[in-house]
């Protein structure tokens, strides 16, 4: 169902690079992107941290700001002797000052948002870069990914931010009203459905992200789009959020975790979070809308000709040989030699007879027969033309034109020059 909802999206892939066809299952191939890349990831997170550095100040600011408050205002109340009163009755104070606290800075939040959008944006990019690629990451092409995705990025991150703001001040309001004496039934709903309301609106806005990081469409169609995908995904939306958000739950749990949470952050900890993330879209992506890479290829060589056919496969027998070349010369891959054949060849047993000795030669005359026949059928094939010309060019051109006939020594560089 999905499938056929989302073709819109398909032919408008943002994309500067040429994808490859995945080795392995999908988390196994980025767990391997992550191993083998992990010092591109770390530079990938500290841009993406850069970008940050404004909306955790602000919470850090605010969290000074309110234990500055505490510390400075009576809050306590009938604390002075035989029980009179030592300050006026200040219930609710805290609670009208913390949301006038959260009011301000918050606020603020969201502008700082905007700000870290250009990070999640670049980081978005590279790492579904990372994993289309298996390891081709630039610095310009995180910055190319901050051009191309930004405005796509910016509105979900500002939705959300306004959302989380709203929460925020509906709890700070549900404070207020309790400890000012009012019903808490009211106030104390309207906080759990704003709590789900901002947890849902995240989950849409991640996936808004990833359709907005990946296709060149409107904002209708991002709209759209993203709501058939998570219906389409949403088990393992949930799941996956979960495994990537880990670093955020650490954060969370406070005391000696909150340290390792924050290490996290600081070396990997957003890479890993948008690694996961778009690692999981693609294949998302790839399930319902990407043509599958082997299939796309094999529609491709049907619209070429015969010529182009033969050209394309004399230049990869080219490549082939050039690749070889490489690793020295060798009688292996010089000649051709047919494929291993499953029938078995005549042997004797313990017992034999003349007949049996006689069976056995001519089996083995009929195999090197077969040999010989399969390297004269095949000796005028591209790669192995192409492999003995360039050793016997290289290998003439290393002679010395001297009197000492001294032979240069022969590598991988220079045969390939």
């Amino acid at each position: 169902m999905a499938e056929s909802r989302v073709k819109s999206l398909e032919g408008n892939e943002i994309i500067d690079y040429a994808r490859t066809i995945l080795p392995e299952g999908r988390w196994g191939d980025t767990w391997n992107v992550f191993k083998s890349n992990f010092g591109k990831i770390i530079i990938n997170n500290l841009f993406t941290l850069l970008f940050f550095i404004p909306l955790i100040a602000i919470v850090y600011i605010r969290e000074l700001y309110v234990n500055s408050i505490s510390n400075a205002y009576p809050f306590s109340a009938n604390i002075g002797p035989v029980g009179l009163p030592a300050t006026p009755n200040v219930s609710g104070l805290a609670e009208s000052l913390y949301m006038s606290a959260d009011m301000m800075f918050y606020s603020l939040a969201i502008v700082a948002g905007l700000i870290a959008a250009v990070g999640v944006a670049g980081a978005c990019y590279s790492m579904k870069k990372l994993v289309n690629t298996h390891g081709d990451f630039t610095i310009k092409g995180y910055f190319r990914g901050v051009k191309k995705c930004y405005l796509n990025v910016a509105f979900p991150v500002a939705l959300f931010m306004i959302v989380f703001f709203c929460t925020v001040m509906v709890s700070d309001w549900k404070d207020l009203t309790i400890a000012t004496g009012g019903s808490s039934a009211w106030p104390v709903a309207a906080t759990v459905l704003m709590i789900i309301l901002c947890v849902l609106v995240g989950i849409i806005c991640m996936w808004f992200i990833a359709v907005g990081v990946s296709y060149r469409v409107g904002p209708w169609q991002t709209i759209k789009n993203s709501f058939i995908l998570l219906i389409g995904s949403v088990i393992q939306t949930i799941f996956i959020l979960g495994l990537a958000f880990i670093p955020v739950w650490f954060l969370l749990m406070g005391s000696f975790m909150q340290v390792i949470a924050l290490i996290i952050f600081i070396v990997f900890g957003f890479s890993y979070i948008f690694l996961v993330w778009m690692s999981f879209t693609q294949w998302v992506f790839d399930m319902y809308i990407t043509p599958n890479l082997e299939a796309q290829k094999a529609a491709e060589r049907a619209k070429k000709t015969e010529k182009e056919l033969a050209e394309e496969k004399a230049e990869e027998e080219r490549r082939i040989a050039r690749e070889i070349l490489a690793a020295g010369k060798s009688e292996l891959v010089g000649r051709p030699i047919p494929p291993i054949d499953p029938a078995p060849v005549p042997s004797l047993k313990k017992s034999f007879s003349r007949a049996d000795i006689a069976d056995v030669a001519a089996g083995r005359k009929a195999l090197e027969d077969s040999i010989a026949a399969y390297e004269d059928e095949h000796k005028n094939d591209e790669r192995y033309v192409e492999y003995n010309k360039l050793f016997a060019e290289r290998e003439k051109a290393l002679q010395d034109d001297g009197k000492k006939k001294k032979k240069k020594k022969i590598s991988a560089d220079n045969l390939l020059r």
